[in-house]
C-alpha cells in the first residue's frame, strides 16, 4: 500500500521504513510512533526524494534533537568551506542541516548537500527567491513563491521554513505595538516589506491550500516560522509574538487535515523566567506539535558568546519539553560562522539537548552515569570514548602530564578519587582479611 506521507500511514496504521529506524533508535515501540505520528506530536521529515538519509523523529518522548545553520552569502560564497561544515556536523553527530543560502543560484550548493548527507535536511525557501527567480522582491508574483517550494521539495528538502503566520492581520498587530527589534525574521521581514510594497496578503498564508499540496506530494515537513519571533529580550512574549502563535496553531489543523506533518518555530530571545511560559503556550496553542526553537538567548548583553546565552535557554526550553533545539554560535549577530564558530555552536547546543532530556527522559541520564563510574575508576581512556566531545578533552589532558599517572595536574596527589579509591579498598581488604580469619 502507498502513502503519500507518514502522517498518512500512520493514521492508517502503517508502519513505514522510517518508523522503524526511529523506533530503533530512540528505543520505543513502532506502535508508540504511530500513535503520536497520526497525532501530529511527533514528525519524521523525510522527502522521498533524500536517498541519502537516516531518518530521526523530532517530538514527544524521543530525544532532542539539534539543528545546524550553513549556507553561502554574498559577501562568504565558498561552497567548499561550507561542505567542511557539514562534514563537521555529521561527524557529530547533528541531527539536521539546514541550508540558509542567500545568494545567487544556490542549486549546486543544495544538491551537493543532499547527496552527502544522512541527516534530515531543511531550507527556508523565501531566502532562495530573488536569486531563484532572478527579479526583485517587490516584483516577484504571489504564484511565483510557490514555484521555489516546489523546486526545494523536487531536490530533496525534507523540512521547510516558511513564515505563513505573519498575515494582514497579524501585520497590523505588530504596527499597533511598537518594539524595540521591531522584525528579526529574515523570511518574515522580506514578507512583511512585500505585503506593505504590493498591498497584499502574505501569499503563503493567501494559497496555504496549494503549499499544502506540494508538500503532501514530496512528504515535505511544514515547519512553521515565527516571524515575530522576539529579538530582544525586551520584546518577548508579546502581543505579535502571540498572535502570530495562535494563528500557527490553526495553520497547524488545517496542514493535519492534509496528512502534511508540522513543526512549530520559536523564539528568539526570552528571559529565563518566560522560557516555560513559552513552551507551554506553543504546546497549547499549536495542539502539541513539535516546538523548534532558536535558542533561546537568555540575554543580549554577550556578542561573542551567544552559543552560551542559547544552550542556557535551550537546556531549560528542552527540559519543559522542547523538541528540536537551532543551534547558534559565538558568531551570531556578528558574522556567517567559520568552521571553528561551527564546532563551538554544535557542542554548546548538544550540552543543552541532553540537559533538557535528562528532566524529561527516564534513561537520559544513563550516559552521565557511566561518565560518573569512569571518572571515580580515573579511566581516563573510557571517559574520553564515550564524552559528547571525544577530542578537546583528550588533547586537554595530553597537554598537561601529571607526576603520578592516575591523577591530573589540578589536584595530583589530593585528588579526591584517587584519595576515596584508596581508603576504601585499604577498608574492604581489611573487611575480607577479618572475614577468612574468623
Amino acid at each position: 500500500m502507498k502513502f503519500k506521507t507518514q502522517m498518512e500511514a500512520a493514521k492508517a496504521g502503517y508502519i513505514t521504513e522510517a518508523m522503524k529506524i526511529v523506533a530503533e533508535k530512540e528505543k520505543v515501540s513502532c506502535e508508540y510512533l504511530l500513535e503520536k505520528i497520526a497525532a501530529g506530536e511527533i514528525v519524521i521529515p523525510r522527502n522521498k526524494n533524500h536517498n541519502s538519509i537516516s531518518p530521526e523523529g523530532i517530538g514527544t518522548g524521543l530525544r532532542t534533537k539539534i539543528n545546524v545553520n550553513l549556507g553561502i552569502s554574498k559577501d562568504c560564497n565558498d561552497l567548499d568551506m561550507e561542505m567542511e561544515k557539514v562534514q563537521m556536523a555529521l561527524d557529530m553527530g547533528a541531527e539536521s542541516i539546514m541550508d540558509l543560502s542567500n545568494y545567487g543560484k544556490t542549486y549546486e550548493f543544495r544538491k551537493r548537500l543532499i547527496d552527502k548527507s544522512t541527516a534530515m535536511i531543511g531550507t527556508v525557501p523565501m531566502y532562495d527567491a530573488v536569486g531563484f527567480l532572478d527579479k526583485g522582491l517587490t516584483f516577484i508574483k504571489a504564484e511565483e513563491f510557490l514555484d521555489v517550494v516546489r523546486n526545494h521539495a523536487e531536490n530533496g528538502v525534507d523540512f521547510v521554513t516558511i513564515h505563513a503566520g505573519i498575515n494582514r492581520a497579524n501585520a497590523e498587530i505588530f504596527l499597533r505595538n511598537e518594539r524595540t527589534n521591531r522584525i528579526v525574521s529574515r523570511g518574515g521581514s522580506l514578507l512583511f516589506g512585500w505585503m506593505m510594497k504590493n498591498d497584499q496578503e502574505n501569499p503563503f498564508y493567501e494559497y496555504y491550500d496549494k503549499l499544502l499540496e506540494i508538500c503532501r506530494e514530496y512528504d515535505v515537513t511544514l515547519s512553521l516560522g515565527d516571524s515575530m519571533r522576539p529579538g530582544g529580550i525586551n520584546d518577548a512574549t508579546d502581543a505579535s509574538q502571540i498572535a502570530e502563535l495562535i494563528t500557527l496553531g490553526e495553520l497547524t489543523k488545517r496542514a493535519w487535515e492534509k496528512d502534511v506533518q508540522v513543526m512549530i518555530e520559536g523564539p528568539g530571545h526570552v528571559p529565563i523566567g518566560d522560557i516555560e511560559a513559552n513552551v507551554r503556550l506553543e504546546k497549547s496553542l499549536c495542539h502539541k506539535a513539535p516546538f523548534y526553537v532558536l535558542g533561546p538567548l537568555v540575554t543580549d548583553v554577550a556578542p561573542g558568546y551567544d552559543h552560551i546565552t542559547s544552550a542556557i535557554g535551550g537546556a531549560i526550553a528542552a527540559s519543559h519539553g522542547a523538541d528540536f533545539l537551532c543551534y547558534v554560535t559565538p558568531a551570531e549577530h556578528l558574522r556567517l560562522p567559520d568552521v571553528d564558530d561551527v564546532r563551538e555552536g554544535i557542542i554548546a547546543s548538544k550540552i543543552a539537548a541532553h540537559a533538557g532530556d535528562i528532566n524529561k527522559l527516564k534513561d537520559a541520564r544513563l550516559w552521565d552515569l557511566e561518565m560518573s563510574k569512569r571518572r571515580q575508576a580515573l579511566d581516563w581512556k573510557g571517559m574520553f570514548e564515550i564524552a559528547l566531545d571525544k577530542e578537546k578533552p583528550k588533547r586537554y589532558r595530553d597537554a598537561s602530564i601529571p607526576e603520578e599517572e592516575d591523577t591530573c595536574t589540578m589536584c595530583g596527589s589530593m585528588c579526591s578519587a584517587r584519595t576515596m579509591n584508596q581508603i576504601l579498598d585499604e577498608i574492604n581488604t581489611e573487611k575480607q582479611y577479618e572475614s577468612n580469619t574468623r
